[in-house]
């Protein structure tokens, strides 16, 4: 995560200030510049002896405080290694930093500039970062730095946000994951976040703090958006592409690849009234069946380095001083052999925020106890761990194993043998004519068709005259938290004049003005004084009445679905409903009959009851990047035939609330005077064509115990356009010693279909697939039968019965 403006970060600057003097002031080792060839034989230096190896010469050749300063970094306390206007100082690093510096967190931001030389700079709160040539300018100054003027030379992690596209100033903008997660097709997000890999390792960062695979749960929670949804399955498949773009698939790390970081282990997306890092109240079982699996899978399916706990507390414990979490299931029964990387502030939070200590000092020695190796994003609790070490409260064999973990990351990422950027070719890296095209596709297909009365979807040119483009948003764009400035972000209003251009005018009315700012870091949020509203509407009715046709943009923006990291930063709601007065609006425009396409721009799935029962056409389209307009104008105009579905369930109100679809059987009996089906079901999408999706075909119906099983499904457009269908598997296990869910999603594959044309797509179930967490807490899968359900959504289903007999 990253905070801005909050008392605690002033706070915790003073608290680390003090605590520095234990992490710089007392090496028993003098710490001065060595001549480049006096380790020339050492073991670590030698790129053709295994990492393990290395890892082991190094750590014996290092002193405590050397160790330490591994697992520390530097973010607000950037001005410890700098000059006033930001520039690297190697004499300010040495001074303060003589040790070394495990991490520099954002490297391309400004932070610990001083506030006289923010003007000059663009340091001063929201102001603009460091390009393409500035950042990697930075980073090769502050390498040059560790290898050259350190006593041991390691070189510094440097770790950046890159959520839905690299966090930087020029960087690509691709959608929201929640938006990427709705294409269902992870091989997309491979390519894009190859893409977001690239343009990071050409500024030199090394690492990513991304993907996020919590499970969502809860929509009220501000942080939905950078999740991939409510499915453990789905969230894994596209949490896995992810990580496979961001550092391919096996190391040592290709030179244009960063390493990612998982978050947030765990239970974070189902907090306590939906509030960001409420407790999670959930069980070991529902832990290792939803929560657990999209960090299991990537820890053993793949390389992953480096695990972020979450903030909140499961059963009184916070994941960063859970000891059962972090090194009792993920090191120890997952085989993690990364770093745990603290989220930012965490450790102090213990202290802050779960009031389980007196000061910060006691903090550390929990968390790293528990398994937390490194501590983000300054030098707070983990700089006294020299004194604890020293006290007996902290084996030196457990910091030793925590910088081995850290030292392995940096071996593998190839830091040693290259620790620099090509600062000279960054900015051509940099939002390329590619990535540009990838971000448009990747829009295209997030898209998620919801109604379309009488076909009214996609428009035809040649039959407008005139188009009203209403709300505030479709000319001021939302592209989501953790975004920095794109180049250009492409708007409704402007993706709209270009397809009218020569064809149809196109007038614009602002509609409903929802916030003051959008500043997603600015901790306060100010709604619009309802009396200029009324006026917008009032002219934006009049806008529409002239027109043949509306388009009209509703939803949220950045202030409104957001990480709610201090209590005077929210961005949880109460209410599912639309901001302000954007219902107004759509009832005084629907009034007119005017032919109406609705898309909404939001960070959470929201209860647009009304616009589901009137607009003529509804599409969600999330948030959708730096080409939100190029893309709906494709999609509005039929260019695209849209083929995303939910990763979520849409909700009527809150007071349905939880309403995920893999549910218990004894859930939702029912309500007086409502319903308990949500707005949209989870894999809901619609399409400009018609799909037929046959009952699964079971090659062997019944197979033993510990085979696989191999399940056909046919699908075929029946309609007259070109589309894409994703084909959905379900499983239920018919009878158990525990209770399981109604169904549970384990397959899917999106396909292209011409008018008429028939594929038959083949999934293999594995045991693991149609396995439980019985009495015991022992992973089994039981005999019986198991009914196996395909279709388009979660409700719309047939079925086959697959019998699993005993050995």
């Amino acid at each position: 995560m990253v905070r801005r403006g909050s008392n605690l970060l002033r706070i915790s600057a003073v608290v680390a200030g003090a605590a520095l003097i234990g992490l710089t002031g007392a090496s028993s080792i003098a710490q001065t510049p060595v001549s480049k060839n006096s380790n020339s034989v050492a073991i670590y230096k030698d790129a053709s002896k295994p990492v393990e190896a290395r890892v082991e010469d190094l750590l014996k050749r290092m002193t405590l405080e050397e160790k330490t300063a591994q697992l520390v970094t530097l973010w607000e306390q950037k001005g410890k290694i700098q000059t006033d206007d930001g520039t690297f100082s190697p004499e300010e690093a040495s001074q303060n930093f003589p040790n070394g510096i495990g991490q520099i967190a954002r490297p391309s931001d400004r932070r610990g500039v001083t506030q006289t030389n923010a003007g000059a700079a663009g340091a001063s709160a929201g102001s603009v970062n460091r390009n393409a040539r500035e950042t990697a300018d930075y980073i090769n100054a502050a390498q040059h730095w560790a290898v050259e003027r350190t006593r041991l030379g390691i070189p510094i992690l440097m770790h950046e946000e890159a959520l839905h596209g690299y966090v930087a100033r020029d960087a690509t903008s691709f959608p929201q994951a929640i938006a990427l997660s709705s294409t269902w097709d992870p091989a997309l997000l491979e390519r894009v976040f190859s893409v977001a890999a690239r343009e990071m390792r050409a500024r030199g960062a090394t690492l990513a703090l991304a993907p996020v695979v919590d499970v969502a749960r809860d929509p009220r929670w501000g942080r939905i958006e950078e999740t991939y949804g409510e499915d453990p399955y789905l969230v894994s498949e596209m949490g896995l592409a992810a990580i496979r773009g961001f550092q391919g698939s096996k190391l040592p790390l290709p030179a244009d690849k960063i390493m990612v970081t998982l978050k947030h282990m765990t239970g974070h997306g189902q907090p306590e009234s939906g509030t960001n890092i409420g407790p999670a109240h959930l069980g070991e079982r529902e832990l290792r069946e939803v929560f657990f699996p999209p960090f299991e899978r990537a820890v053993t399916e793949l390389p992953v380095r480096s695990v972020m706990p979450s903030y909140n507390e499961i059963d009184g414990v916070p994941s960063h001083a859970n000891t059962w979490l972090l090194t009792g299931v993920l090191k120890n029964e997952w085989g993690f052999k990364g770093a745990v990387v603290s989220d930012y502030f965490a450790i102090n939070e213990l202290v802050t925020r779960h009031r389980m200590f007196a000061n910060v000092k006691e903090a550390a020695e929990r968390a790293i106890k528990a398994g937390v190796d490194s501590e983000t994003p300054d030098p707070q609790g983990f700089t006294y761990l020299p004194e604890l070490v020293r006290e007996g409260r902290v084996s030196q064999a457990r910091v030793d194993d925590a910088v081995r973990r850290v030292l392995r990351m940096k071996f593998e990422m190839g830091l040693f043998e290259n620790p620099y950027a090509d600062a000279a070719t960054a900015d051509a890296k940099t939002a390329s004519p590619d990535a540009i095209a990838l971000a448009r596709e990747a829009a295209q297909r997030s898209m998620i068709l919801l109604k379309n009365t009488n076909n009214l979807l996609p428009l035809d040119p040649t039959k407008i005259r005139r188009m009203a483009v209403l709300g505030t948003h479709a000319r001021d764009t939302p592209i989501g938290g953790y975004s920095d400035v794109p180049r250009h972000v492409v708007s409704v209003l402007e993706g709209m004049q270009a397809a009218g251009q020569g064809k149809f005018a196109v007038d614009y009315a602002e509609g409903v003005r929802l916030t003051e700012s959008r500043c997603w870091s600015c901790d306060e949020v100010k709604l619009i004084d309802p009396e200029v509203n009324r006026k917008l509407i009032a002219e934006a009715v009049e806008t529409a009445r002239k027109a043949d046709v509306v388009v009209m943009v509703l939803g949220d923006n950045e202030q409104l679905s957001r990480e709610a990291w201090a209590d005077n930063h929210l961005g949880d709601r109460s209410s599912l409903d639309l901001v302000g007065q954007q219902e107004d609006l759509a009832r005084a425009v629907l009034a007119l009959k005017k032919p109406t396409v609705v898309l909404l721009l939001n960070g959470r799935p929201l209860a647009v009851n009304y616009l589901a029962a009137n607009a003529p056409a509804l599409i969600e389209g999330w948030y959708l990047g730096q080409e939100t307009g190029n893309a709906v104008a494709d999609v509005v105009f039929g260019k695209v035939n849209p083929g995303g579905k939910l990763p979520v369930t849409i909700a009527r109100s809150v007071g349905q609330l939880p309403v995920y679809y893999n549910r218990k059987p004894s859930s939702r009996r029912g309500y007086l005077f409502d319903t308990t089906s949500p707005l949209y079901p989870f894999g809901y999408g619609l399409s400009y064509t018609t799909f037929d999706i046959s009952a699964p075909r079971i090659a062997r119906p019944t197979i033993r115990n510990g085979e696989t099983a191999q399940v056909s499904v046919d699908v075929t457009n029946t309609g007259s356009r070109q589309g894409d269908e994703v084909v959905q598997l379900y499983i239920h296990d018919d009878q158990a010693t525990v209770t399981r869910p109604l169904i549970e999603l384990k397959r899917f594959k999106r396909v292209s279909l011409q008018p008429g044309e028939k594929q038959s797509v083949t999934f293999e179930l594995k045991p693991n697939d149609l396995a439980l967490w019985n009495m015991d807490m022992k992973r089994v899968v039981e005999p019986g039968t198991f009914t196996i359900s395909a279709g388009p959504n979660s409700a719309e289903l047939k079925t086959a019965t697959l019998t699993v007999a005993a050995r």
